[in-house]
């Protein structure tokens, strides 16, 4: 087993069985350590197979976020309630959203993003709970999200000034986005408290047919002190078992 703590979205890992017991079962034989982002009527299923939950979602909606102050007040309610959720449950952390621009200048986003943050980084703090402000590309799959580059998403960080605000860092979305993600990954990993992978373009499996070498990106990030996971977030092309199982060998430094 690799120094990588390697993790399945429900999304591909509902695909490995018939049944969600089967589809957890089958995540576990082949190597996988957690499952995240399932609905919560699956946790004790991934649980009573010995896998951890790493990360769930913090708060509605993507493309309407923190970076509104209008927001602000329905997500720091829902901010506070699965901040208690996961810290009940063992799971070390939420997903955050900028939302889209709609014009607004990134500044002023950033700004506006701390703003909402601040309201319960203490809940968060007291709970031992990280807040991960998801990193997406604005160019094929969430045309004009906010949060789009490595750089804006370490300048909410420091805005924050907290060591629970940390980022998401989508190795799928910040190729399409930047490239460069090793030097990258290196740069800001004290801001990184959570990994997704996806083959680009496509979106699909981490084969020979996409452009991230993914052993490489691994080892950069098994050369650092990162201790969290990195979780498959991707739309399984043949058998997705296959496919979850090359995912594995490919991330598994």
């Amino acid at each position: 087993m690799g120094k990588i703590k390697q993790s399945l979205t429900w999304w591909p890992a509902s695909r490995a069985g018939a049944t969600p017991e089967e589809a957890v079962r089958k995540a576990a034989e082949l190597g996988f350590v957690a499952i995240e982002m399932a609905p919560e009527q699956h946790w004790a299923a991934i649980k009573a197979a010995g896998l951890a939950i790493p990360i769930i979602g913090g708060h509605g909606t993507l493309a309407d976020g923190l970076n509104k102050r209008e927001n602000h007040d329905r997500i720091e309610q829902q901010l506070r309630a699965n901040i208690r959720k996961a810290a009940e449950n063992g799971i070390p952390s939420l997903i955050t959203f900028s939302g889209n621009r709609n014009g607004l200048p990134d500044d002023q986003g950033i700004e506006i993003c701390a703003e909402g943050i601040r309201r319960v980084i203490r809940d968060a703090e007291d709970a031992g709970v990280n807040l991960c402000m998801e990193l997406l590309n604005s160019k094929v799959d969430h045309k004009d999200y906010q949060c789009d580059h490595t750089a804006w998403g370490v300048r909410l960080c420091e805005a924050v000034g907290s060591p629970r605000c940390k980022l998401l860092y989508d190795i799928y979305h910040m190729q399409i986005m930047e490239g460069d993600l090793i030097r990258n990954i290196r740069d800001h990993i004290r801001h990184i408290g959570h990994f997704h992978t996806a083959g680009n373009p496509g979106r699909n499996n981490l084969d020979e047919n996409q452009e991230i070498y993914y052993p490489a990106v691994m080892r950069a990030i098994a050369a650092t002190d990162y201790d969290g996971y990195v979780g498959h977030e991707f739309g399984p092309k043949g058998d997705p078992v296959e496919a979850l199982r090359q995912a594995f060998a490919a991330c598994n430094v």
